[in-house]
């Protein structure tokens, strides 16, 4: 039988032979919550089942004698254990300082590929652009010169 805690809405599946006829006191395994729960028409097998499929319920194990203090315990271990997973799959993650530095990097590189853009476009249309800017046969001579010594000091650090 599937029981729906009256303050979470969290829904567990008990044995029905644990719960007598006449009610008894039940303890919700997510928000410890303690109600009343009276046995009333009990599901269709088949709505059981495909609620069993569809939703996934958490393990709660219920005794015949109803201790509070073992479903608990119960509900300290199941946290203890995802916070386990939690530690676990946090430890996977790349660090937000490594996005850092790759944004950063990647910002470097559109930068340095729209300059060496520009230069190429100001020397395509040098002649009629050294009409309006009468140095930019100069500019673009150091701007090459720069470039050729920012490839020399790359070549050396590689090798």
């Amino acid at each position: 039988m599937i029981i729906q805690c009256v303050n979470c809405n969290k829904k567990f599946e008990v044995s029905s032979h644990l719960i007598p006829d006449s009610g008894r006191n039940i303890q919700c395994g997510s928000c410890n919550h303690t109600w009343f729960y009276k046995k009333t028409v009990e599901m269709q097998n088949s709505t059981k089942e495909t609620f069993l499929q569809t939703v996934p319920s958490p393990e709660v194990k219920v005794s015949s004698d109803f201790d509070l203090n073992q479903i608990g315990q119960l509900n300290k271990e199941k946290s203890n254990e995802r916070k386990e997973i939690i530690k676990k799959t946090n430890t996977n993650k790349v660090e937000k300082s490594d996005f850092k530095i790759i944004k950063i990097f990647s910002y470097l590189i559109v930068f340095a590929i729209s300059s060496v853009a520009l230069i190429i476009i100001l020397d395509t249309f040098k002649s009629p652009l050294s009409l309006i800017f009468p140095n930019l046969e100069l500019l673009l001579f150091n701007l090459f010169e720069i470039l050729k010594d920012i490839f020399l000091f790359i070549k050396n650090l590689i090798s």
